[in-house]
């Protein structure tokens, strides 16, 4: 099957599955490996047990052997040879018992012998019983020293054991450890492999959505991944070409209506000079001013359709960047130098701050959003007062900051001001009303650049700032 046959939320569910099957072997591999530990421990210390008690009664034994021989020597009893007998065949089963357990034949064969030897020692005439007992006596002696050896070895045997079960111990601790890192490591890896592989397509679709808030839609969108991912990938081209269509029908209908209001008005405007000047015959003066109120009117409309084609023009093309690597303060400079007669009529002072930043924006459509804003600035501030271009690199922004010292944006204008067409109330004196479509045309160029541009509150004067993203 598939990846890309599956949902986002089965593949997650598939990510779970591995990653809990991992870590699940892990776990099954760490429980047989601590049962396996202590099977072990159970065995040697079982092995332990068994060894010192063989040990111990191998001495019981010898007792026991020790008196039933030199009693059947002096008494001549046939009953306590046959208990000596028991005895040491009892005694050779433990040894033969501790033969299998690593005991060396260096260590067992002296005391055979030595018993072997008791056992011939009961055999004899009865005048030497006595001096047979005393060799018994010694003999025994000496087989309680072959015992003590036997014991002493018996628990060099158990503790080499105790050692080789605790590096035992040590090995599988060891390798227990490594797996369940490994385990947790591999996990861990397998998880943010899983997560950086399913959170792609997702970057991907809030870049697209992001590219669609941005009007710019002319790339297709066609985005990998899950289906229900490739679904929604699908549903926003759709989108995109609804965009397209709607915008396309937006700009027909603006050229098409311009056109339409245009012909008339260049009709009207043409009747309304030929009254003014007289050419259908003298007017009163009340007939003059309404000729006057006409004229102001029709101007008014003509500079508002014109405003209107600037506005849509400018919307096109801000879909239409021409990056290229421009030097931010030298672009501020520039605008700054365009506009000197102008502000310097004023009496203004235009101070550029920040070091130089490097951008790919489009210059030319930066430029024109600067050199509005600045237009903005100097239209509005007093005589002889300031205007600062500040620009300041940030952590993953450039800030430029346009200052002025004039009466600013008015509380009710400050969340309508980058509407087209909209004029606030604060207007210049003895100035023309602006056609409100400036602070418009900078807001589509900005935003067209990934950025965003706003109105900050302070003590006096606008204080316009943008906001361009360093990975534009």
């Amino acid at each position: 099957m598939r990846p890309s046959s599956l949902s986002f939320q089965q593949l997650l569910l598939v990510a779970f599955l591995l990653i809990g099957a991992l870590l699940g072997a892990a776990a099954v591999r760490a429980l047989f490996s601590l049962e396996t530990l202590l099977e072990q421990s159970r065995e040697g210390t079982a092995q332990a047990i068994a060894l010192s008690t063989a040990t111990q009664s191998l001495s019981e034994r010898s007792l026991t052997m020790e008196r039933a021989a030199r009693q059947a020597l002096v008494l001549r009893d046939n009953q306590l040879r046959q208990r000596f007998t028991d005895a040491a065949g009892n005694a050779r089963d433990i040894l033969k018992r501790l033969e299998d357990n690593e005991l060396p034949a260096d260590f067992s064969r002296p005391w055979r012998e030595q018993l072997q030897a008791v056992s011939d020692m009961l055999d004899g005439p009865p005048e030497t019983a006595l001096d047979r007992e005393r060799e018994v006596a010694r003999t025994f002696r000496e087989l309680d020293g072959h015992s003590a050896a036997i014991a002493q070895k018996v628990q060099a045997i158990i503790a080499a054991r105790n050692d080789a079960l605790q590096a035992g111990f040590k090995r599988n601790q060891d390798q227990l450890t490594q797996i369940v890192t490994g385990s947790i490591l591999l996990a861990t890896l397998m998880a943010l492999g899983f997560g950086i592989w399913l959170a792609k397509p997702f970057q991907r679709l809030e870049r697209a959505i992001v590219a669609l808030g941005e009007n710019r839609l002319d790339l297709p969108i066609d985005i990998r991944g899950p289906k229900d991912v490739r679904r929604v990938s699908q549903q926003l081209d759709w989108l995109r070409l609804r965009l397209t269509e709607l915008d396309a029908d937006k700009a027909r209908f603006l050229r098409h209506i311009s056109h339409e209001l245009k012909t008339p008005l260049a009709s009207l405007s043409e009747g309304v000079a030929v009254l003014g000047d007289g050419v259908a015959g003298p007017m009163n003066p009340n007939q003059a001013e309404v000729v006057n109120i006409l004229q102001h009117n029709t101007q008014v409309l003509q500079s508002q359709i014109e405003a209107l084609l600037r506005f849509n023009a400018a919307a096109f093309e801000a879909r239409q960047l021409k990056r290229e690597r421009t030097d931010l303060r030298a672009l501020l400079e520039d605008q700054v130098e365009a506009q000197r007669l102008h502000w310097q009529a004023h009496g203004l002072v235009v101070r550029v701050e920040g070091e130089a930043v490097h951008l790919p924006v489009d210059r030319e459509k930066m430029a024109s959003a600067i050199g509005n804003l600045l237009l903005n600035a100097i239209r509005f501030s007093p005589h002889g007062g300031t205007i600062r271009l500040v620009l300041i690199s940030l952590p993953g922004r450039v800030s430029i900051d346009i200052v002025d010292q004039g009466p600013g944006v008015a509380q009710d204008d400050r969340d309508r001001v980058f509407e087209p067409f909209y004029r606030g109330e604060r207007q210049p004196e003895g100035t023309v009303r602006g056609t409100g479509i400036g602070l418009s045309i900078v807001h589509e160029y900005i935003v067209a650049h990934g950025g965003r541009i706003e109105l900050l509150d302070g003590p006096g004067g606008a204080h316009f700032r943008i906001e361009l993203p360093h990975a534009a």
